[in-house]
């Protein structure tokens, strides 16, 4: 369902390491808004919603919602650290169209 590249493997595995509140997870979710129609979020979280799906994906517990889990079929997530931008990419084989950053996209 979701796969993650070995830096965004390792990027959540630090951020869960330094987090200052206790990790059950990464969820993942998308919602209304960027510049393509949908845009994702990801967001370690402290508790597993009753309705989740719970993804163990290289030892990281992802979490999706039934509303995100068809809209996140077959995504990609990769982590991003370079002198000009740092943050997650997603690509998405379902989109039919995505913007220039990577974060948004339409179906």
């Amino acid at each position: 369902m979701i796969q993650l590249t070995p830096s965004a493997e390792k990027a959540i595995k630090r951020f869960i390491k330094f987090s200052e509140t206790p990790v059950v997870g990464l969820r993942v979710s998308v919602s209304g808004g960027g510049c393509s129609g949908y845009q994702y979020g990801v967001k370690l979280v402290a508790e597993v919603e009753a309705d989740d799906e719970t993804i163990d994906v290289g030892g990281i517990r992802m979490l999706v919602d039934p509303v995100t889990k068809p809209l996140v079929n077959g995504l990609t997530i990769d982590f991003i650290d370079t002198m000009t931008e740092s943050g997650f990419k997603f690509d998405n084989p379902n989109a039919k169209a995505a913007c220039g950053c990577g974060k948004s996209f339409s179906f």
